[in-house]
């Protein structure tokens, strides 16, 4: 049953029952690489590993002063309880700041698996991550993220700053992470110079200007309060979702002068269902009597619900951590998102209007069709009518219908083909009337999604196919009519995922079996293609990965191989473009090229 009861599906199933044989190993997986390729360098350096992304208005710009918020080791942390520090605005530079950026440096060195992390600000998440995996001459990397968004907790005095990440470290997985973190406040622009670069590079004369009307609201300023909707903080403030049922309810009582209000979401997936695009259905595992845990089909959708009432919903980013499919693609570019997790805005202010009675409400967060796990959370940011104790709000349009969804299932022993096709659109309105004026808020917001997973010659060669759009539509209309505010974000998640397993028995001296050793060659294509419209402004960002490779595996290790990937990353907006192009061979950048002409990126 749906975690959300209102979905419909449509099933369609066509099996034949035969003797079930012995299944290839389970693919796309996740493995370390504790092989190391010999080097013609004598004396190997540390090397860097980086995601392509755009580069921060800020990175132009001189910080007014940093405060280090982290310097932690986290070795044996598994089951221990998050890593806490205290925070407390700087003294140096007092706010506001118009801008406020978190750096992050990490490095390892040793064997080790990645691993997921979060940063989380009074309860509130403002940074996930996940890590590399290190080699032995060691690894390091960088990412920076702009947290202005957050303004209003960072500049509450005395609060806690905390860090999860859940590591190993024993005689065979050696790998700790060196965590170092720093917030950066910046309180002055720079006169952008006469090259053309666009918004993401050229700070404006307006702070906030190149930030989305979902994230900053009608007024593009920060939030005035931002409550987490997150769990005590044992083992993080993420919720662990382990299956669809598995729902995580927080009561929360909105400020009667709320004017606007927007959920940001974070999730993440893993364990069994870290490839959920892949997974095939119960049914495939039954009939072959199979041992793997990865089933339930390859469908995920991520619910939010108000007191019950559908309010959102995100079919999120398939992110492939570094140890996943084959690690040898991921050196050293990672995969998109592996760095820098996305978060995904939800405008809740259609629904103020049953919201401001001064009672809590009960916000809940669901996967559809989980298997364990997830880690979820998100953040409610508030925008208020600092003139008026409380304002006047009604909810006007709500129109939510079912999910619609198809299965087809087609199998004979390990091979056949499974195909969902789902679809979901919705659109919501209301009106606040403030010392502001009155202003209605329009939110509609749609997403089709397409899966294929097929095997061939006995399940050993397998085909993943999914394809994802989304638009999510949040307009403002003045009591006039005319239109004040329109933020619009369309998303394109294409994936192709080509595995094909060899087993390689391996007989020990004394002829039992060892532990099963095999050659896995995979192609990964997956892109990221995203266009915003904030109010007269727009852009569009074109990420795409293409890798190829093969590996011999025992076990989850990787004993040798080969891999590489080719990544091109386009951004446009109306002030200039920004393109880099990069092919990692072998763990070696072989080309690396940046230009801010939009004819080359075109």
């Amino acid at each position: 049953m749906s975690c959300f009861y209102l979905a419909f599906t449509g099933l369609l199933l066509f099996l034949t029952r035969t003797v079930p044989s012995a299944a290839a190993a389970p693919a796309p997986d996740r493995f370390h690489k504790p092989f190391r390729l010999k080097s013609s360098d004598p004396k190997p350096e540390s090397q860097e590993f980086f995601e392509l992304t755009n580069p921060l208005p800020s990175d132009r710009l001189t910080p007014s002063c940093s405060l280090t918020v982290i310097n932690n080791s986290f070795a044996n942390t598994i089951d221990s309880p998050p890593f806490s520090a205290p925070y407390s605005p700087p003294s140096d530079c007092s706010p506001p700041w118009p801008r406020v950026v978190l750096d992050f440096r990490a490095d390892s060195s040793g064997d080790q698996y990645d691993r997921i992390a979060a940063i989380w600000l009074d309860g509130a998440e403002v940074f996930r991550t996940s890590t590399a995996e290190p080699t032995d001459t060691g690894i390091f990397w960088r990412v920076r993220k702009d947290i202005t968004r957050y303004s209003s907790i960072l500049y509450k005095p005395q609060l806690n700053v905390t860090m999860m990440l859940e590591n190993v470290v024993n005689d065979i997985y050696t790998g700790v992470y060196d965590i170092h973190v720093s917030f950066l406040f910046y309180k002055e622009n720079i006169v952008p110079n006469d090259v053309r670069f666009p918004s993401i590079i050229s700070p404006s004369q307006n702070h906030y200007d190149n930030l989305g009307t979902a994230e900053l609201g009608l007024f593009k300023t920060p939030p005035d309060l931002i409550i987490p909707i997150s769990s005590d903080g044992e083992r993080g403030h993420w919720f662990r979702v382990e299956s669809e049922s598995d729902v995580h309810v927080k009561k929360v009582r909105f400020p009667n002068n709320t004017i606007q209000v927007v959920l940001e979401l974070y999730a993440s997936f893993h364990g069994n269902d870290e490839f959920w695009y892949s997974n095939p259905p119960y049914s495939y595992i039954r009939m072959n009597n199979l041992t793997t845990a990865r089933g339930n089909g390859a469908y995920r959708e991520v619910f939010v619900t108000i007191d019950g009432k559908f309010v959102g919903s995100e079919v999120v980013f398939p992110v492939v951590f570094t140890g996943g499919i084959n690690p040898l693609f991921w050196e050293p570019v990672v995969a998109i998102g592996d760095f820098n997790l996305p978060s995904y805005d939800l405008d809740l202010t259609p629904f103020l209007g049953w919201l401001l009675d001064g009672k809590y409400h009960d916000i809940a967060i669901c996967v559809d069709d989980a298997i364990s796990f997830w880690l979820v959370n998100a953040n409610l940011h508030f925008w208020l009518d600092h003139g008026t104790p409380k304002v006047e709000a009604q909810s006007v349009v709500y129109n939510s219908p079912a999910l619609a969804i198809q299965r087809r299932e087609a199998f004979t022993m390990l091979d056949g083909s499974f195909r969902i096709k789902a679809n979901r659109k919705s659109e919501f309105a209301g009106w606040v009337k403030s010392t502001a004026g009155n202003f209605t808020t329009i939110v509609s917001q749609q997403f089709k999604l397409t899966n294929v997973v097929r095997f061939y010659f006995n399940g050993t060669y397998k085909i993943v196919q999914q394809r994802v759009k989304a638009k999510r539509d949040s307009r403002i209309r003045a009591d006039s009519g005319n239109l004040v505010g329109r933020t619009v974000v369309q998303r394109q998640y294409p994936l192709t995922v080509i595995t094909s397993t060899v087993p390689l028995p391996l007989i020990g001296s004394l002829g039992s079996k060892e532990e099963e050793m095999y050659m896995m060659i995979t192609n990964v294509s997956h892109a990221l293609r995203e266009r915003r419209i904030n109010g007269l402004s727009s852009s569009t960002l074109n990420n795409r990965q293409e890798s190829e490779g093969w590996m011999k595996v025992k076990g989850h290790s990787v004993i040798s191989g080969s891999g590489s990937t080719w990544q091109k990353y386009n951004y446009r907006d109306e002030f200039g473009c920004y393109s880099r192009t990069v092919l990692a061979l072998e763990g070696k950048l072989a080309i690396d090229n940046t230009t801010f002409s939009c004819a080359s990126s075109a």
